[in-house]
């Protein structure tokens, strides 16, 4: 008679747990489109710069676009959040995806009609940038609406990092194999095409309706009523701050990624994809990790400490001379900056108000992408003048600084959670003291 494997019962029952998220039909739609949309947006990625520095062999240049397709999250991220609390985020999401399609047929036409130029490349990358203005923080919004229990919040966002890391790890490697067969031109068309899942996922939700929303304040009312909220919850604002930080210095890493590739290593588009790639296992890696979790407690131990090894991930990175090397400390960065991104996304998910969610995952976007813009054309002024080695290093070096702020700022922060915690049940222990010292006090009523 055949015995049971008790071991092999915990590792199926550990699996179930990590996905459990995807037991919701609409969240595993829209995973499943997501993951295959995503891969083309990463082969985009990896073909536009490969493309501008074929095209220019210029750090300024490569620091330009990527500034001007994110600058624009940065400007409108504040109005786009309250637009996202006001309008039906399905809707919105259904839109940003089928105008994303649209841009990226117009690149990849432009590309294999052999007629694209770098201004071109640029104002193509401020409409990607404005349509992502309006996504990102659409997105984020919706994921409490695909996820009945909030319970399974965290372990969706943790998924939804694996996805984004996945897609990240697939990407640049076909990208690079495309690119090298091929030409970027086909990166951009396959890119367009696969828009269609994701699109096709949205329209096949069925979704709860809507409950009736009160009559909108003015916009400027709102967008003065999210910052005051953001602005005066100290672990809001002590995340978002540690997170566009991180972003302005460490982000742009992945802008100067091709002179690494084709400068200090001295490959080309494969070797591009590689070390794209090796991040994305990295990054990949950590998401799993945070998927398993039970529970959001602890998080705020692992936000420093994730991004005090994406600080020492771009040192070493900046400092290596050889692939081998390269590939490994860029895992520890892509582990340590999506550790960090994805633990401060759920606690913030877990602790904001949902009136004001689409609010404050607009500034999250802000933090997190619209940074970026200011970091890549820093980065691209500073790697012209003093090298794209010393650029990462001194940007791994703030990324250590800014670690050690937050985790000296940790215990204030801890105490401002604790009673959302509570009220959430999330504590429940200290929940049901509160209960009871309330019954006791509570004089009986007749």
């Amino acid at each position: 008679m055949a015995i049971a494997n008790p071991n092999s019962r915990n590792n199926q029952s550990a699996w179930k747990f990590a996905l459990r998220a995807l037991s919701y039909r609409n969240y595993r739609l829209f995973f499943g489109g997501q993951s295959v949309s995503l891969i083309g947006t990463w082969m985009t990625r990896i073909a536009t710069s490969w493309l501008v520095y074929r095209l220019t062999h210029s750090a300024w240049l490569l620091g330009l676009v990527g500034f001007s397709g994110q600058i624009p999250g940065f400007v409108l991220a504040p109005f786009a959040g309250v637009w996202i609390d006001r309008w039906n985020r399905h809707r919105t999401l259904v839109i940003t995806q089928v105008l994303s399609m649209l841009q990226s047929f117009a690149l990849a036409a432009l590309a294999l009609a052999g007629v694209i130029t770098v201004p071109e490349i640029i104002w193509l990358s401020v409409a990607q940038g404005l349509i992502n203005a309006f996504d990102m923080p659409g997105r984020q919004a919706f994921v409490v609406e695909m996820v009945e229990n909030r319970e399974d919040l965290g372990n969706a966002i943790a998924l939804n990092s694996s996805m984004v890391n996945a897609a990240r790890l697939l990407g640049p490697s076909i990208a690079g194999l495309v690119i090298a067969a091929f030409s970027e031109g086909w990166c951009f068309l396959i890119d367009g095409v696969s828009y269609i899942a994701v699109i096709a996922s949205l329209l096949l939700m069925r979704l709860q309706p809507h409950a009736e929303k009160p009559q909108p304040k003015a916009v400027l009312h709102q967008l003065k009523e999210g910052w005051n909220y953001v602005f005066h919850s100290v672990p809001i604002r002590s995340l978002l701050l540690l997170l566009a930080l991180v972003s302005l210095v460490g982000m742009p890493y992945t802008v100067l990624m091709p002179i690494f590739a084709g400068s200090v290593l001295h490959g080309g588009p494969h070797t591009l994809g590689f070390l794209m790639a090796a991040a994305g296992v990295g990054a990949l890696i950590s998401t799993f990790l945070l998927a398993a979790r039970k529970s959001v407690l602890g998080l705020g131990r692992v936000i420093p400490i994730s991004a005090c090894l994406f600080g020492i991930g771009l040192i070493a990175f900046g400092s290596s001379k050889v692939l081998w090397l390269s590939l490994l400390v860029v895992m520890l960065a892509g582990a340590g900056m999506m550790q960090q991104m994805a633990a401060s996304n759920t606690v913030l998910q877990t602790i904001v108000d949902d009136d004001k969610r689409g609010r404050v995952m607009s500034f999250y976007s802000m933090a997190f992408m619209g940074m970026a813009p200011i970091g890549s054309l820093i980065a691209g002024i500073a790697a012209t003048h003093i090298g794209a080695p010393r650029t990462l290093m001194i940007g791994g070096v703030f990324c250590i600084l800014g670690a050690g702020w937050f985790a000296l700022h940790l215990p204030a922060i801890r105490s401002s959670i604790r009673p959302i915690y509570i009220r959430l049940g999330i504590l429940p222990e200290k929940s049901k003291a509160i209960q009871t010292v309330s019954a006791l006090l509570t004089p009986p009523q007749d």
